[in-house]
């Protein structure tokens, strides 16, 4: 009974999660929906602004001389350049988000119109809907990899970052992905894809490789899918700017490329061989020509080739490629079909008494030389014989003297493959003429496969790919000269026997070398061999994903995700991989992009801007990739951190695939869509369970909030486990419906001293510092009015502007009226951290809202620095009132931090020679990763468990069917 029971609880969970699943997309498709309508009513406003306000007549008469004095000076009406004035408003941006380039206006335009209406919108937003709030309200910028620590302007940091994104990563690093094989094709010519492109497809599946096939034009999805590939063919492509720019990217990869070609279309001499060319005219030959030199260049870029023909191969390695390998055209399972349900079915018979029918199949206008190798031979046998008749699928120019035998001609359109083979079916007699030059020795025998699979007799010129699999007289004829050609038609037509037989031998013979098997088995599997994953099976695969990374590493979360991966991929049987954001990079448009940090396979993706709430909700491309990096990582496990701007999908796609996921709710986004619970004045709402009224009339210009508290609660329920930092968090979510034992403590841990503190000086000015920005939720308007009330002054406040090492300024603490001293310092990195907390004696940390965990705090603290902090929350519970640290109330006013302050000013001396009696009690990074790779390894053990359970029951049941 207790089985039955547990099976029931297990059954019930499953239709819970599907059903959460069903109600999340469902959201999800709702949200996408107003964002779709919102931004067409935007641009319909726009567009009824702009043509409103051109239909003044003021605008009307002021048009040209807004033209002349602006485009031709190439000035704002400032004075400023507008290229350097774009340039700067995109660095801005990259760097700081729309809000960075609203402040920006705000400071430079304060009395502007326009300066008053971004000033609205920064009251309106506080920035707290933003990931970027992540940076500025959670920690100090941490910078890492490649970028410098010091000031630096915006364009030195893109340029350092680009460089990160740049560096190589070797052959080395496709080790640790799951073999993948991309081809990059030409697409547009379908019989050229049938054969060299779907049928490789085709026969690489079948050794067990998993294959993604990509237009060469598709320079973003040709360049996503790079990303993840192990392997790269180049079937057809030209080197045009767009290839190169793919060329260049496998080699960044560490890839080596193959070109592949089953014409010989590189060597311009060899190709001009080529009779057919001359019966284009000549703006054709120009562009063929052309491409010969594009085709020739895509070729020597790559490492490697394959071609179709043996003959095409050594034409390859004479062009200067090191090396080629022949995978010849062949039959692939659409063809064997459709040959066997014509088989099946019948042809349309015709009585052979009175009508043998010839069937040419041109495809293109590019054959007429070919067929005129046998025009003369063909036309003799129809005048020697009045039952043969010719049918020509496609285009082509017949000779002038066909006209003498024209009512016994007939022209049919091209037309899909299955209609090609019905009508090729219908033949007594196939023909394949080619002229005798290397450019037609390096065409594969295509002609003669499609005959044999039909059973149909074929007449062939004896080009080299055909010698190699035709016996004259024994699986079809051989013909180059006109009489060779006429007798060999013409002992077909009269020998119906000899029709059967050669058809019958051309089909044994070609399913015996040409089949998908055969194929795969002779000529794939030497060449790509059978995928191999050579990562440890044993290991513990863990895939992380978080908004930032390093080195774009910003704010306390991703300075926690870092840490726990570096730590993470220390261990002897963990291997770690990361899904993150990147910034806008040249020739890259959307595209992701992998790189390595510290030897960690990293998966960039871009985010929609910070204002698009709903991309950064649902973000569909990020989505995409991530559920690509899914499988080339193959995680046992995901670990979810601060995933806004990346979305929820990606969780989605986490259930999809059958990859548990454990969520760190290092803030409040799960529950509040302004990322803090911070209300449009910038004020804490005090919420405890979420009211989505309230939030409504916070937020009221945000239509998706009932949607978007499906898909998170869908999020939620969905993961194997949660992970608060702190317990005060933890009952928030407990508190909005998340069962206790779904969600645990744990605690992060942050870079303890390298060495003692330095004593402070007695009698010296009282030291205070504050770390949190502009942001009033942090508290910066407490500390300005706090301090402009104090009378003692003999202190000192040490501001720090977190965006003074990104080569910007935001805090201006000129305009304070105090009598100690306040100066502005540049944020700390892991280097400069004692440096900076020997340098005060007390940290100021008046959170207005409930923090997660409060990293400074902690850091603080371990360095004997007295804290005075608000509390409730988790920035708190590491503080003892009067122990180590002061507590104030969260209140929104300067009344108690003004007391506190006064409190330790009147006898600074308690802070000589303090030491926080209370360190043993915090966390440290080697217990975080502890517990975090416990819970992972549980996890993934219960998964496995579940798995084990579930099969052992099919077995049972197969074992033991029920009547």
């Amino acid at each position: 009974m207790s089985d039955l029971t547990e099976d029931s609880e297990k059954i019930r969970q499953v239709l819970t999660q599907a059903e959460a699943l069903s109600a999340s997309y469902r959201a999800s498709a709702r949200i996408q929906g107003m964002r779709v309508d919102g931004l067409a009513h935007e641009a319909a406003s726009l567009r009824h602004m702009l043509e409103t306000q051109r239909r003044t007549l003021s605008w009307r008469v002021t048009a040209p001389l807004r033209v002349v004095r602006h485009l031709m000076k190439g000035q704002l009406p400032t004075g400023q350049k507008i290229p350097a004035v774009c340039q700067r408003v995109k660095e801005i941006y990259q760097d700081e988000g729309l809000h960075g380039v609203a402040q920006r206006i705000q400071t430079r335009l304060p009395e502007t119109g326009v300066g008053r209406a971004v000033a609205r919108y920064t009251f309106a937003r506080q920035k707290s809907s933003s990931p970027h709030a992540q940076a500025s309200a959670a920690h100090t910028p941490v910078q890492d990899q490649g970028v410098k620590s010091s000031p630096m302007t915006a364009a030195e940091r893109q340029k350092a970052l680009e460089g990160v994104y740049a560096k190589p990563l070797g052959a080395e690093a496709l080790s640790q992905l799951t073999p993948h094989i991309l081809i990059v094709a030409e697409l547009s010519l379908r019989q050229c894809a049938k054969y060299r492109v779907w049928q490789k497809e085709e026969q690489l599946r079948s050794l067990g490789w998993t294959v993604d096939v990509v237009d060469w034009r598709e320079t973003e999805q040709a360049l996503a899918a790079l990303q993840v590939c192990t392997e790269v063919i180049f079937y057809r492509v030209p080197a045009f700017e767009s290839v190169e720019i793919l060329l260049h990217e496998t080699r960044r990869l560490g890839l080596s490329p193959w070109w592949e070609v089953d014409d010989l279309i590189f060597s311009a001499e060899l190709y001009q061989e080529n009779g057919n060319l001359q019966t284009l005219d000549t703006a054709e030959q120009k562009q063929l020509l052309f491409g010969v030199r594009l085709f020739r260049k895509c070729l020597l870029s790559c490492d490697r080739a394959i071609a179709s023909t043996r003959v095409l191969a050594q034409a390859m390695v004479d062009a200067g490629i090191p090396s080629a390998v022949v995978i010849e055209n062949a039959l692939d399972q659409q063809t064997i079909e459709i040959a066997q349900s014509l088989a099946e079915r019948g042809v349309p018979a015709h009585d052979t008494t009175q009508e043998i029918r010839i069937v040419y199949g041109s495809g293109t206008k590019t054959h007429d030389a070919d067929f005129r190798m046998a025009a003369s031979g063909i036309l003799a046998a129809m005048q020697a014989d009045p039952r043969l008749t010719l049918h020509i699928i496609g285009d082509l120019t017949l000779p002038d003297s066909f006209l003498t035998v024209k009512d016994r001609v007939q022209t049919l359109a091209g037309r899909d493959y299955a209609a090609y083979l019905a009508l090729l079916a219908q033949a007594d007699i196939t023909i394949a003429p080619l002229e005798p030059t290397i450019f037609n020795d390096a065409k594969s025998n295509i002609k003669f496969l499609e005959a044999a699979i039909l059973k149909i007799p074929a007449v062939c010129s004896p080009r080299d790919a055909f010698l190699q699999v035709m016996r004259d007289g024994e699986n079809g004829l051989l013909a180059e000269q006109d009489e060779q050609w006429r007798d060999a038609i013409l002992r077909l037509a009269a020998d119906p026997a000899l029709r059967v037989q050669l058809g019958q031998q051309a089909y044994e013979d070609v399913l015996a070398r040409y089949s998908p098997d055969q194929i795969a088995q002779q000529q794939v599997l030497p060449v790509f061999g059978e995928p191999v994953d050579v990562r440890s099976k044993t290991n513990l695969r863990v895939l992380c994903a978080n908004v930032y990374f390093s080195p774009r590493s910003f704010g306390g979360a991703t300075f926690v995700a870092e840490e726990m991966v570096r730590r993470l991929q220390r261990l002897p049987d963990v291997d770690v991989a990361v899904m993150t954001s990147r910034p806008d990079l040249k020739d890259r448009g959307n595209a992701p992009l992998r790189y390595s940090a510290d030897g960690c396979p990293v998966l960039g993706v871009r985010v929609p801007p910070d204002h698009d709430r709903v991309g950064g909700l649902d973000n569909a491309t990020a989505t995409s990739h991530f559920r690509k990096w899914l499988a080339a990582m193959k995680p046992d496990v995901v670990h979810f951190h601060a995933t806004q701007g990346l979305g929820l999908g990606l969780l989605r796609a986490c259930i999809e695939a059958g990859v548990p996921y454990v969520v760190t709710v290092h803030d409040a986004w799960w529950l509040c869509d302004r990322q803090f619970m911070v209300k449009a004045d910038g004020h804490y709402c005090f919420q405890e369970k979420i009211n989505l009224r309230v939030c409504q009339a916070c937020v009221p210009e945000a239509r998706h909030l009932s949607e978007r508290a499906v898909m998170m609660r869908a999020a939620m329920e969905g993961a194997a486990l949660l992970l608060s930092p702190s317990e005060t968090h933890r009952q928030l979510f407990i508190a909005n419906g998340v069962p206790p034992d779904r969600i645990l403590v744990n605690r992060n841990g942050f870079v303890w001293p390298t060495h003692a503190r330095t004593p402070r000086k007695p009698g010296s000015p009282l030291r205070f510092g504050y770390v949190g920005g502009t942001e009033e939720i942090k508290g910066y308007s407490l500390v300005r009015r706090a301090f402009q009330s104090l009378s003692d002054r003999n202190w000192e406040l040490r501001v720090v502007d977190n965006k003074l090492n990104l080569g910007i300024r935001s805090v201006y603490t000129e305009s304070w009226k105090v009598k100690g001293t306040v100066t502005t310092v540049p944020a700390y990195v892991p280097e400069s951290m004692d440096a900076f907390f020997d340098g005060i004696d007390v940290l100021l940390f008046p959170s207005q809202w409930k923090e997660s965990y409060g990293l400074t705090v902690r850091e603080a603290l371990a360095r004997d620095v007295w804290v005075i902090s608000t509390a409730p929350g988790g920035q708190s519970e590491d503080i003892v009132d009067g122990v180590n640290g002061t507590l104030i109330a969260i209140d929104g006013r300067p009344d108690c931090l003004q007391k506190a302050v006064e409190a330790l000013l009147k006898n600074p001396e308690r802070l000589t020679g303090y030491v926080n009696p209370l360190k043993q009690n915090l966390a440290t990074f080697e217990e975080q990763t502890a517990e975090l790779d416990g819970v992972l390894r549980d996890v993934v053990a219960t998964k496995t468990a579940n798995a084990q359970r579930l099969a052992d029951d099919l077995s049972a049941i197969s074992a033991d069917p029920v009547d």
